[in-house]
Formats: C-alpha cells, structure tokens, sequence
C-alpha cells in the first residue's frame, strides 16, 4: 500500500534528528556519505518523499497510537552515492496523521 502524499515529514526531524551529529543514534555521518548535509536538508526531505514514499508501505506493529509502516528502498544522494534504507512512518489513531519517524541503514 501507499501511503498518502500528504505524510508530514517534520523539518525538525530532518535538521536535529538526521543531520545533526548525535552522540547516541548518529545518522548524520551515514547521510553524509550520499551527500546529505544540514546546509541541504530540502534535499532529504525531498528525496524522501520522492524516493520512499513513492513506494509501498508495509504494516509492521499496531500500537495504542497508530499504525507502525516500513518502507524499504534506494536513497540517490545529491553526490551520487545510494544508501541502501529501511524508514519507519506511522499513521496516528487520533489526528489520521501520517508522519515520517525515522530512517536508518537497511543492513539485510
């Protein structure tokens, strides 16, 4: 299934969350290595939606808050490199929000 072009993807999930260095759960070095920097968060962002959100969607927990969906794919960097992705996005019971999670290599 698809999920809805309408997914909120925070901007501050992008900026804080992915591209800024963490000390725990660091994701900015992985996106660095495709090209995604702080300075181009837009790119991610877009990128997301145009690259996984495209695809389809797999249910993978039902929670008291939402439905829990993965989607698996290829991420082409604006410097040319893949990063090979599992993103997490959840569709929320109360608001039917459907929101960006989170994104982290797809090791299998």
């Amino acid at each position: 299934m698809k999920l809805p072009s309408t997914t909120v993807i925070a901007p501050e999930k992008i900026r804080v969350y992915l591209l800024s260095a963490r000390k725990r759960n660091d994701k900015s070095r992985w996106l660095a290595k495709a090209g995604y920097k702080l300075e181009n968060w837009e790119r991610l962002e877009k990128d997301l939606r145009t690259q996984l959100l495209s695809r389809d969607a797999v249910i993978t927990e039902k929670t008291k808050y939402g439905i829990m969906y993965e989607i698996k794919g290829i991420l082409n960097g604006p410097n040319g490199r893949t990063l090979s992705v599992r993103s997490i996005w959840m569709k929320e019971h109360r608001s039917k929000i459907t929101k960006f999670i989170t994104m982290f290599p797809d090791k299998r």
